[in-house]
């Protein structure tokens, strides 16, 4: 049944539904990892049932009507209203999810449109602690701005913190919202949820300049090198090869094992693929495909594993400078 539906199920019909000039200007706003989720869905979804595609469109519309009713006059005029256009059952599912989209929008509001550098001068004298946990609900590239301006000697230790955090209490959430307060006017208020990890610091790391990387990385396998391993893994994924230039993929092909390559091209994506494919020679590539056709089910671990042996490649090709992948904005390269 429709009403069973996972929430990225039910995103990956309704961006089908919209089609794909609509669907690509709607991804481009969602978190990184909500595109992978929904992008990967939408891969794998063959079909749509007519029920199911009006079933998305129609909660999506009153979804939306929710909201602008509760912007309008707040949650009781919601209720009131919904009641009498949808009925008493369905109005109460449709308020009960709007309450937990609300329980899952991230605090810290005011702190995503402030400055860089007034953030950095908001933190510089804050606990290192405090300054991770509220770096962890900044946009990826704003936090990198801020934590390149902190000293070197800082940066190593926020950027731990960032990565060893799970899950936060409302106590310390409270805490730091009232020491915010003081210099940032009507923060939100916020329930608990899962923030910071490893994620979180690779998409800072992923913004920063090469030398802000490398001091943290060096500190990191120092103090904790099974976090540093899996930061590092995580810094460059497969898909993202699709951003080297055509002369570092050749270069990059020439270094991977053809069955290492067969296996990770099973679980890529058609983009990944065309540009595998473009980047060999004519008959490298038929032989590819010809590979591709006869390898039978795999498992999504051995797919992983021998993108992750190419994505080492990758790294290390990298860091000896015969391949260049992409930092922020500050990592600018000289010809």
């Amino acid at each position: 049944m429709a009403k069973k539906m996972e929430g990225v199920k039910k995103a990956a019909i309704l961006l089908i539904a919209l089609g794909p000039d609509i669907a690509s200007q709607v991804l481009k706003l969602l978190p990184e990892n909500i595109i992978q989720q929904v992008t990967y869905e939408i891969a794998n979804t063959e079909f749509v049932s007519p029920e199911e595609r009006d079933y998305v469109l129609e909660e999506f519309v009153h979804m939306a009507t929710a909201r602008q009713y509760v912007l309008d006059g707040g949650i009781e005029y919601a209720k009131n209203l919904l009641h009498k256009a949808l009925g008493s059952q369905r109005a109460k599912e449709i308020i009960d999810m709007l309450h937990q989209i609300q329980q899952r929008e991230r605090p810290f509001a005011i702190a995503r449109k402030a400055d860089p550098q007034q953030l950095y001068n908001l933190l510089i004298n804050e606990h290192p602690q405090t300054v991770a946990l509220v770096m962890c609900y900044l946009q990826p590239e704003k936090a990198a701005l801020v934590l390149s301006s902190f000293p070197e000697e800082m940066q190593a230790d926020i950027a731990e913190r960032i990565g060893t955090i799970n899950r936060t209490s409302p106590a310390i959430i409270s805490k730091i919202e009232k020491i915010m307060e003081n210099k940032l006017s009507n923060i939100l208020d916020t329930n608990t949820e899962a923030v910071g990890g490893v994620k979180a610091l690779v998409d800072i790391l992923n913004s920063v300049d090469r030398t802000t990387e490398k001091n943290i990385l060096s500190d990191l396998e120092t103090k904790q090198p099974e976090l540093a391993d899996e930061v590092r893994a995580n810094l460059f994924t497969f898909e993202d090869i699709v951003s080297l230039d055509r002369a570092s993929i050749q270069r990059v092909l020439r270094e991977v094992d053809n069955q290492d390559l067969v296996m990770a091209l099973k679980g890529a994506s058609e983009e990944v693929a065309n540009v595998i494919f473009d980047n060999l020679s004519k008959r490298a590539a038929e032989m590819l495909q010809e590979d591709l056709r006869f390898l039978g089910p795999v498992r999504l671990s051995q797919v992983e594993e021998a993108q992750q042996r190419i994505v080492a490649i990758i790294r290390r090709l990298d860091e000896i400078g015969e391949i260049i992948i992409g930092r922020g904005e500050q990592d600018s390269i000289i010809v």
